[in-house]
């Protein structure tokens, strides 16, 4: 009976370690190199088809699959990654640089350069994105007839994403954009372009929800973050922005028929030399868009242009909206302990509509100053209250 009891007990470990080892199986992950399938180092040579090859493999993959880019310069042309896949567990995992062609016009119409659409948990880990966009900015700065230019990194109509230490440089356009997606967590990114670079836009969300970006760096020629339509449940937190154009949430009202912005956190943020600090700007015409439910919290502004700005008057060449009003709707804004300097008299601008007034607007312990001396607002159109200290002296 002893034997009988020791086998059943010895043929019970047997089969707890298979399920063990069946489950560490099916978990284990693959790996696909780039170079393996033909992608060169070299900076020079187009390895678009062994990423593409690459990535097909990941995604029929039953098992979570990892692309690996080793070190090396690799140039890609524009290059789409389609799922869905197979498995929700694709990393590309990049210890290299993936390098746009030098001529901007070979990607300059694509509208995008690395696009992911239909995808479902897909993390990119590492890597500096080069956009080498500086010849485009130069043919726009000129005058000439050119390109619009390409966002360097988009995903469309994706979920459960991860950006963790990427690097965009020198972006054609805007570097990154999250549009129609769920679930999107950015960490550690880091922005870099020139302060005149046109249209350069750091991040841009638009009709997606629960995205999150945290300790990023970021420093280019438009909108450090900007939000879009349709953006809801939106954590912005410890970033730093500058040069750039601040952190904007629009322009909102563009169109008529419009979902609007909501539940949107920026805390812990740092503006130096920026154009604006937080920003919201609707078109001046109507719209059924909205904004409300926004919280900015813990910013430290230097030198920075507008540190605190409403503008419902956006108008850009004064075309298709002149003597009209936006019909965007903006309420329940806090802003909470935003210090510092400011590069213009007027340290809080609220322009807002006067079809709609802005309301439920909260100052509370803000203190901006310029030269030394308290700073001015100005208010038209906007409701609200003022709490704690608050310089320069609320206009609510």
């Amino acid at each position: 009976m002893a034997n009988y009891s020791r086998s059943l007990f010895v043929l019970s470990l047997v089969l707890v370690f298979m399920n063990i080892n069946l489950a560490l199986g099916a978990t284990a992950s693959v790996t696909y190199t780039v170079t393996s399938l033909g992608a060169n180092p070299d900076g020079k040579t187009d390895s678009t088809k062994a990423f593409l090859s690459a990535w097909a493999k990941a995604c029929v993959s039953a098992k979570p699959a990892v692309i690996y880019v080793p070190v090396g310069r690799f140039l890609l042309r524009k290059s789409v990654f389609n799922g869905p896949c197979k498995n929700s567990a694709i990393t590309f995992q990049i210890a290299g640089t993936l390098v746009a062609p030098s001529d901007y016009r070979v990607i300059g119409n694509a509208g995008n350069w690395l696009f992911f659409e239909h995808v479902n948990g897909v993390t990119i880990s590492g890597g500096i994105l080069d956009g080498q966009g500086t010849g485009l900015w130069d043919c726009k700065a000129s005058g000439k007839g050119c390109p619009k230019g390409a966002t360097t990194l988009g995903f469309s109509n994706s979920n459960n994403i991860v950006m963790n230490g990427v690097s965009s440089l020198n972006s054609q356009m805007f570097h990154i954009v999250i549009n129609g997606c769920h679930n999107v967590k950015m960490l550690g990114v880091k922005v870099s372009a020139s302060g005149n670079s046109p249209n350069t836009d750091g991040i841009h969300v638009q009709m997606s929800t629960s995205v999150t970006i945290l300790n990023s760096k970021i420093a280019t020629g438009d909108d450090c973050v900007s939000i879009g339509p349709g953006t809801s449940n939106l954590w912005i937190e410890n970033v730093a922005c500058g040069p750039g154009h601040g952190i904007s949430i629009g322009s909102l009202g563009k169109e008529q028929e419009e979902v609007g912005v909501q539940n949107v956190t920026v805390k812990t943020v740092t503006f130096t030399g920026t154009q604006n600090g937080v920003r919201i700007k609707s078109w001046g015409r109507p719209s059924t868009g909205f904004a409300r439910n926004i919280l900015f919290q813990h910013a430290v502004m230097v030198n920075v242009k507008n540190p605190i700005v409403i503008d419902q008057n956006y108008c850009p060449d004064e075309k298709r909206c002149p003597g009209q009003e936006s019909g965007v709707q903006i309420s329940d804004i806090m802003y909470q302990d935003i210090h510092g300097t400011s590069a213009t008299e007027v340290a809080v601008k609220f322009d807002c509509s006067s079809k709609y007034p802005c309301n439920k607007i909260t100052l509370e312990d803000v203190k901006l100053t310029y030269k030394n001396q308290a700073a001015e607002a100005s208010c038209s159109h906007a409701g609200g209250t003022a709490e704690g200290t608050v310089q320069p002296t609320s206009c609510l």
